[in-house]
């Protein structure tokens, strides 16, 4: 049974933006921090001293500079792994280690005091304090004309509210991460699209959107027996961008007590903000149960089931299908579920041309929600970009009776255990994107729906398809069931989608769990059969 320590909860997110009110109270749904949180480690041989001086610094003091280089990222993760894992929390002025969520908010940084806010650089850096959820201090670096220098949180670049003015001001307050800001919808608003805050997570988003999906460095033993284990970036340099620059360089140290890591970003926003991820680990002891490219996220409800859900909208997640194109080219969709019980599936045996977390209802009608803007979030796609050998897809789904934590988690599993005492290096691409583009185009399910048969006895089950075609003539229905039988099988027009409908009954007669499989074929003038749509996947259980 997965353990507490896997529920995130998903308060804070808007801690810092200067929201009130309901608008705080949506974004507070979209933050990102895992109770019992594996601290971080800070045993960096060539900058412990350097950081704790410039810690100490006072806002008069220019921080240490040092040499920076991508290897030296690599020389960090490799020394730290040799040496004994410590965790790292906060030591700041009191009462910054045992703040609530309220006070929390109350931390605001001081947008003016933005990083190259004020030189001809296309991107702006933010920090974020530490406190609340975000026990765990980071060191943030810029890395100018080859040389890192840290940042500190100095007094003067933060707001500080009622509550924390009186114990906090004038104080350097140890930081949890950072945010990035650029001219993402229009060339007179700095808006902020990327946020690394928080264990080993980072999101972003598209031109247009609003955060959901997130993505985490690295996942270790995600619904294991033992507990999961939570790397977190202990420190990160930024690379300053050009006057021209597109994207931006992000590198960060991983550790945790399984293994250390060194990790390069390199992010260009757009209508697609697009994130190549390079990661060599460094394991201190074998991992074999590791989640490669991780992407968590929350589903509550869909049209498909809302029998325990009493809410005034229709629905309500960040993401609603995980989306695979397998390394044979077929395209599979599982829609997400909100289980009664802890539920993980296993897909494909080998490495997938790509899969994401995607959200697909697109329209505000589809939410009836003014606020939370479920309808803006962005799907998360990963496309390997090294050979990651044999594994699966794995989905992990957990139950939830609100919107506020992430219960939805899909990594990368490697079949081999990745051996301790050598390197072990990946890459892979996201892009956080409305959809994901595919070619050729199929037919895509547009929804699923379930409920009892008039009489009670079967289930009946009905997917629309769009993209397939407005006729039925030439297709047919190719579909399978793993446990049970499946009656009364039709296609028909829909003429309120300009889709088709595929419909069938399952009798599950004596079984509890029923995978469930739906294809539509094309058959030309030769008789010869293509595929017409994706492939909708579904698990059934009687409870």
């Amino acid at each position: 049974m997965i353990s507490a320590d896997s529920s995130t909860t998903r308060a804070g997110r808007a801690a810092d933006d200067g929201r009130t009110g309901a608008d705080a109270a949506r974004d507070s749904r979209s933050a990102h921090g895992f109770r019992g949180w594996g601290a971080m480690a800070l045993v960096i041989a060539f900058s412990c001293v350097a950081a704790a001086d410039a810690l100490r610094s006072g806002p008069q003091r220019e921080a240490a500079r040092q040499r920076f280089s991508a290897e030296l990222v690599l020389e960090a993760a490799r020394a730290a792994a040799a040496a004994p894992f410590t965790r790292g929390q906060i030591d700041g002025p009191a009462p910054l280690p045992h703040i609530t969520y309220d006070q929390y908010r109350d931390i605001r940084f001081n947008s003016d005091y933005g990083v190259w806010r004020n030189e001809q650089v296309p991107f702006r850096v933010e920090l974020l304090a530490a406190g609340f959820l975000y026990q765990e201090p980071v060191t943030v670096s810029v890395v100018e004309s080859g040389y890192a220098r840290q940042l500190t949180g100095e007094a003067q670049m933060f707001v500080l509210g009622p509550s924390v003015a009186q114990p906090l001001a004038g104080q350097v307050l140890p930081l949890s991460g950072f945010r990035v800001r650029t001219r993402l919808n229009s060339r007179s608003v700095w808006d902020e699209f990327l946020v690394f805050q928080g264990a080993s997570y980072f999101r972003a988003i598209d031109r247009g959107g609003s955060y959901g999906v997130s993505a985490r460095g690295l996942a270790l033993r995600t619904a294991h027996p033992m507990g999961e284990e939570f790397p977190t970036f202990t420190r990160f340099w930024i690379e300053r961008p050009a006057a021209n620059a597109v994207g931006l360089v992000v590198h960060a140290l991983l550790e945790s007590e399984s293994t250390t890591g060194a990790y390069r970003f390199s992010i260009i926003p757009g209508a697609e903000t697009i994130m190549d991820v390079e990661l060599t680990l460094f394991p201190r002891k074998e991992l074999d149960h590791v989640g490669l490219a991780p992407l968590t996220s929350m589903f509550l409800f869909d049209e498909s089931e809302r029998t325990r859900i009493d809410d005034f909208r229709d629905e309500v997640h960040d993401s609603d299908g995980l989306q695979i194109v397998m390394a044979t080219g077929e395209r599979v969709w599982r829609p997400l579920r909100n289980p009664t019980q802890l539920q993980v599936s296993s897909f494909t045996s080998q490495a997938p041309r790509a899969f994401g977390l995607i959200q697909r209802s697109r329209r505000a009608s589809d939410y009836h929600d003014l606020e939370a803007r479920y309808e803006d979030r962005p799907s998360a796609w990963i496309e390997p970009t090294s050979d990651w050998g044999e594994g699966s897809v794995e989905l992990i789904e957990i139950p939830a009776d609100n919107e506020y934590n992430d219960n939805i988690v899909s990594y990368w599993r490697p079949k081999d255990v990745i051996p301790a005492g050598r390197p072990w290096s990946a890459s892979y691409r996201i892009r956080w994107t409305s959809q994901p583009r595919l070619m050729p185009e199929l037919g895509k399910v547009s929804a699923t729906r379930t409920g009892p048969t008039f009489d009670g006895k079967r289930r009946l089950f009905v997917i629309d398809f769009t993209g397939a075609g407005r006729s039925v003539e030439g297709l047919q229905v190719d579909a399978g069931a793993s446990a049970g039988a499946l009656t009364n099988l039709v296609l028909q027009p829909n003429r309120y989608t300009g889709g088709v409908r595929a419909s069938f009954e399952l009798d599950p007669g004596d079984a509890t769990v029923a995978e469930l499989r739906l294809r539509l074929l094309r058959t030309d003038r030769g008789g010869a059969e293509s595929p017409a749509s994706e492939t909708w996947l579904y698990r059934w259980t009687a409870s």
